[in-house]
């Protein structure tokens, strides 16, 4: 599979893959353990969470400078309940901090590999590749999450329940209406081991959640180690990475070597800036699966599936497995496209991604609809959702946003490496990864939108930001064709 890459992939591949693991493990329970910490509600949640992930990707910018500046892409990888929360958002800050300066340049690493003439026109099945590989961490990671926290409520005589966090919020706030304080006496005793009936529910909701979100402490020491494990890949395998320095020096003693002219360098960016602008809209819709779909996933979704208990922060593991399994499909596609001379070019391929994930959310918009969901504040009046839909809405909606994502995410990386001028190919990875940041930090309308208004039409919202993005990208098509040849 890696025959005719260079061998730095392997090497890149598996220092990412550490990182995912533990990246992806904090995004699966990330909102969850927020909720049930600190009692926040899923508009709270979600501006934390949306902030964070824009962190992570804003972040990639500074990364990049500071790399592009140094030419050492390599060097750069290397480096009581309001006050907790405080402390808590602090540490979020220095994990975006440390992604910043790891994500962008190693993606602008794997680009340089393929400016060799002799693997150039394996950059985008390589960067396929790359993404394939990496996301083998983030498969293990919502489970490594959810099974260590199970394992801390079943040593102290707990079961897992999605909805009890908040009722027990709700109950030492005093807020739960009478219908929801019969769910929660209901699942208070069903959610302890033996069986025995709870008599003291101010008791039960306090131990409850502290060993619940002790269990999540824990799991979020798995991700530290897991990315510490990373860093250590990352320092053996240093030698294997290409070194833009070295090239820069050569070019200037080299009286033959030609330097891109400043027409050509705006048009690169012009383009580039184009496509960020438009990604924008995918990833506000995309990266909703670890917001307002886990919120699905834990109030409307039965978990059951065929007859074994599930989490919902397992469903995050659905994408890293599509994402593994899948791409060696969509490489056969497009090796098959392209022996026939009609593969797509990159642009194009984007555009097609971005109609695939309309096509998942209008899935959500559908089922959601047809179920005759209730809306969230009538759900918070109950204690839980009357309705639950089957578990297969979400695992078929993963499937067609992963879909979606492989043909946008590992090729738009590929497309930046191609055009972006050779001394802006840090700050340029930066800059996809900045609108990605952009499209994150929207992801917190998402929460809003998912507590204010009918379920069906939140989905649709994302439906028709997919469609902008797709219908725009279309339309710039043979501009964006003509600067990457």
């Amino acid at each position: 599979m890696f025959n005719k890459h260079p061998k730095g992939l392997i090497a890149a591949s598996f220092a990412n893959l550490g990182e995912r693991f533990g990246f992806y493990t904090m995004m699966a329970i990330l909102v969850l353990f927020l909720q049930a910490k600190f009692g926040l509600d899923g508009k709270e949640a979600g501006l934390i969470y949306s902030t964070f992930y824009f962190s992570i990707y804003i972040l990639a910018l500074i990364g990049g400078i500071i790399a592009d500046r140094t030419r050492n892409y390599k060097g750069t990888i290397f480096t009581n309940k309001t006050l907790f929360l405080v402390i808590t958002c602090a540490a979020l800050f220095v994990i975006a901090f440390g992604n910043g300066l790891f994500k962008g340049n190693l993606q602008a690493l794997v680009g340089q590999m393929y400016d060799n003439p002799q693997y150039s026109s394996m950059r985008d099945s390589g960067f396929s590749l790359f993404y394939m590989f990496i996301n083998v961490g983030a498969i293990f990671a919502p489970f490594a999450a959810v099974g260590v926290r199970n394992w801390w409520l079943s040593t102290f005589g707990y079961n897992y329940d999605a909805d009890l966090p908040a009722l027990c919020h709700g109950h030492l706030a005093g807020t739960l209406t009478p219908e929801a304080v019969d769910t929660y006496s209901a699942l208070a005793t069903k959610a302890t081991i033996s069986g025995t009936p709870v008599t003291d529910m101010t008791v039960f909701a306090n131990e409850y959640l502290n060993v619940f979100t002790t269990g999540f402490h824990y799991a979020f020491g798995v991700a530290i180690l897991a990315m510490v494990l990373s860093l250590i890949i990352f320092v053996i395998n240093r030698k294997k990475f290409p070194d833009p320095s070295k090239k820069v020096a050569a070019k200037a003693g080299d009286a033959t070597a030609v330097e891109m002219n400043a027409q050509e360098v705006r048009q690169r960016m012009y383009a580039l800036f184009a496509v960020f602008g438009v990604v924008i809209f995918f990833w506000f819709s995309f990266h909703q699966n670890g917001l307002t779909l886990t919120y699905f996933a834990k109030e409307y979704t039965d978990l059951n599936l065929f007859g074994m208990a599930i989490s919902a922060e397992l469903f995050q593991s659905l994408n890293p497995i599509f994402v593994v399994s899948l791409t060696p499909v969509i490489m056969a596609v497009f090796a098959a496209q392209r022996a026939k001379g009609k593969e797509p070019s990159t642009p194009r391929k984007i555009a097609i991604g971005m109609g695939i994930a309309a096509t998942g959310f209008l899935i959500m918009a559908i089922g959601s609809y047809v179920s005759n969901l209730p809306m969230h504040k009538d759900i918070i009046a109950l204690g839980t959702s009357p309705v639950k839909v089957t578990p297969l809405l979400l695992m078929v909606t993963y499937l067609i946003l992963t879909v979606a994502e492989l043909y946008i995410s590992p090729l738009g990386i590929s497309f930046v490496s191609k055009v972006a001028p050779p001394k802006y190919q840090g700050i340029m990875q930066g800059g996809w990864l900045g609108a990605t940041a952009i499209g994150n930090q929207l992801l917190v309308i998402g929460a809003i939108l998912y507590e204010s208004i009918p379920i069906w039409m939140t989905w649709t919202v994302f439906v028709v930001a997919c469609c902008i993005s797709m219908f725009t990208m279309l339309f710039m098509l043979k501009w964006l064709e003509k600067v990457a040849k």
